[in-house]
Order: structure tokens, then sequence, then C-alpha cells
């Protein structure tokens, strides 16, 4: 993948969000999304190497359309102008805990992994175990992965209120409040571009492997 010509492609779309732009340009975006393909099956490789569950899942089957569902949208933009993919058991459109990897310009580059749409099962069960045994949760936040790659810790949306059950004094109280349990790594625009695509690849992998021991925490909490 050549990260400035993925990011110059998705900034000319993002100015010309429209279909016969893109049909005009398409040559270039499959040439981009084989790339990307190659990538994101070198990422599926080394991350099965180390969780086994993930063996036998396709690149295609983590990899999101760049086409957009209009048709709940108030924008009606027809394109994404960002690449994408999702690595979890079951492919992209797995609720189980996940590895998220999304290339794009004006900020749009991120590492991210957890719960972002958690059942009420999952979250109960997650909060529970906060409430419970938070350890588990701030030893793997402390490593040394984890601060290099998500310095600011617990990511996603958060209640105003305490939930139901949860006293507004408890110790874990910016925990217990998430709506989403997420660990987010941004990758600015310059350094994308700058980076050779073999760095920006090995970085993107790191980054993914950090997030195994929290996605392996969501897991167990929902296994208890």
């Amino acid at each position: 993948m050549n990260p400035a010509a993925l990011l110059t492609f998705l900034e000319n779309l993002a100015q010309h969000n429209e279909r016969d732009w893109f049909q005009d340009h398409k040559a270039t975006y499959d040439h981009l999304r084989a790339d990307f393909e190659q990538d994101v099956a070198y990422w599926l490789r080394e991350l099965t190497a180390a969780e086994p569950a993930l063996a036998g899942l396709e690149p295609r089957k983590c990899i999101f359309r760049i086409y957009r569902d209009v048709r709940f949208s108030k924008v009606k933009v027809p394109y994404k102008t960002h690449f994408s993919a999702y690595f979890a058991v079951g492919g992209k459109q797995s609720e189980g805990p996940g590895r998220y990897i999304q290339i794009g310009p004006n900020g749009q580059t991120i590492v991210a992994g957890g719960i972002y749409e958690p059942t009420k099962e999952q979250l109960a069960a997650i909060r529970q175990e906060i409430d419970y045994a938070p350890d588990g949760l701030h030893t793997l936040l402390a490593t040394p992965a984890a601060r290099q790659f998500f310095p600011r810790g617990l990511a996603g949306d958060q209640l105003k209120k305490m939930p139901p059950g949860y006293d507004a004094a408890h110790p874990e109280a910016g925990w217990l409040r998430h709506k989403q349990f997420l660990l987010l790594h941004s990758i600015p625009d310059a350094e994308v571009r700058h980076l050779s695509p073999e760095a920006l690849r090995a970085h993107i992998l790191a980054a993914l492997q950090a997030l195994g021991p929290f996605c392996e925490w969501l897991t167990a909490t929902n296994d208890r």
C-alpha cells in the first residue's frame, strides 16, 4: 500500500464525492483497494499467529465497502473517504471484541479495538467486572505497549450519569459510565504520508497487537 497515494486519492474523492468522478477514477481505486487487501491479509496472518480463533477468516470478510448506505442518512454522498477493516472472530459483522483499522485524510487514520456497540448483556458483564475486579483492566492499561499506543486510556461514549445500581462515588465511576469500551490510537496525516509502506504497515501491526490483551479481557468478561 502506498500511503501517500491513498490519502491523495481519498482527498480528491472527498472533493468530488459523486458517482461520475468515482467511475472515471475506478482503476485507481481498484489498484489502491488491492494493495490495501494485501496489507489486511498480512495483518490478519500476524494476528492469527497469536489468536488461532481467527484462522479461516479471509481478508475480504474483514474489509468494509467504500460505498455508503445513504438510506437513513442526512448526508447523501455515496462514498466513504477512508479505507477500513475489522479483525474479529466471525468477521466484520461480529458482535464480539475486535480490532479496527481505518486509513483516511484529515485525521481519519486510526487503530482501535474493543466493543463499539455492546449488547445489553455485554454491557452488564463488563460493568460487573469493573465493579468487582478492576485490577485486570488497570494492569493491562499500564503495560508499556498500552502506554505507547493508548496513553489516554479507555475511550468511547459515556453516560452523563452513573448507570442504575452504581454509586456516583464508586472509585471506577469514569469507566462504569462508558457505553462503548474502546482503545484508540491516531496516526497524523503527516506521519501516514511520510512513512514508507513497510514502516506504516509495521506500525499498524504493532498497534493491533497491543490491543490483544484488552480484547482478551473483554472476551473473558463475557465468558464468566
